[in-house]
């Protein structure tokens, strides 16, 4: 599970409704007629500019951001390695029985060690990548929209609570429940967006990037193992994925271990 998404969001909602319960009853704060108004309209709208298929990839990419996070780029670079050093001892066919988490990196593992062509490889994971992409930007970009409408929707309640309470100056028992609703449509608008809709397209994003960086980085390293590549040459090639400070580390404990290794077949 991604702790940062569920304790940021709770947090926020917990901080919000402390601030609400402290200040007065939370009874006043909800509002059948504004939640109708900027839930009800938001969803329908968000609902008229996409397909039912895409609000079904919304809802999964949105599980996704709360159930797991992606790998980091150090822990793969470590498995790839480990692969790559598999394959140099056992050929490609030992890479059949290695088990990892991703369906990414499975596929193509198994594409190896049934001996596809290097080119029928990158084309079939490119295209994998693509599709994944695909699907991580119709989940962003319904979250997106809901950002953009919720606001928009508090505003029209907004208007609708302001003109019932002008229409009916002349009774003062309506212009309560009438400037209840101008004010928190408004609320609510702003509270959808920026707690709820925002978060998730935002981590979605990330993670479609996170994602697609280390889609990329299995296939180049996939491809250099079918190659033939030295598990040390894939190293080096595959720090470039790296933060500068993470990489100039990573390079300088590879420089003492060769020493190292070095030192000791010289001893020998």
């Amino acid at each position: 599970m991604d702790l940062a998404t569920v304790i940021g969001m709770i947090g926020a909602i917990v901080m919000v409704t402390g601030a609400i319960t402290l200040g007065a009853s939370p009874m006043i704060f909800l509002n059948p007629i504004s939640l109708l108004i900027v839930v009800g309209g938001s969803l329908m709208v968000v609902l008229s500019q996409l397909r039912f298929s895409e609000c079904r990839m919304a809802l999964h990419a949105a599980s996704r951001a709360f159930k797991h996070s992606l790998p980091d780029t150090a822990s793969t670079i470590e498995e790839m390695i480990e692969i790559s050093k598999l394959a140099r001892k056992g050929g490609l066919l030992a890479l059949e029985g290695f088990e990892t988490n991703s369906r990414y990196l499975q596929q193509g593992l198994q594409m190896l060690a049934d001996g596809f062509a290097p080119e029928t490889v990158k084309d079939v994971l490119d295209r994998e990548r693509l599709m994944t992409l695909d699907r991580n930007q119709a989940g962003a970009r319904a979250f997106n929209m809901l950002n953009e409408v919720a606001p928009a929707m508090g505003m029209i309640g907004t208007l609708i609570g302001l003109v019932q309470m002008l229409a009916n100056m002349n009774d003062p028992s309506s212009i309560g429940p009438a400037m209840a609703v101008a004010l928190l449509t408004t609320l609510y608008g702003v509270l959808i967006a920026n707690v709820i809709a925002k978060p998730i397209a935002e981590k979605l994003d990330a993670r479609m990037h996170q994602q697609e960086k280390l889609q990329v980085l299995w296939t180049d390293a996939l491809l250099a193992i079918q190659e033939g590549k030295n598990p040390r040459i894939v190293e080096q090639m595959l720090l470039a994925y790296l933060p500068d400070e993470v990489r100039d580390r990573r390079q300088a404990q590879v420089a003492e271990a060769a020493a190292a290794a070095s030192g000791e077949e010289t001893g020998a």
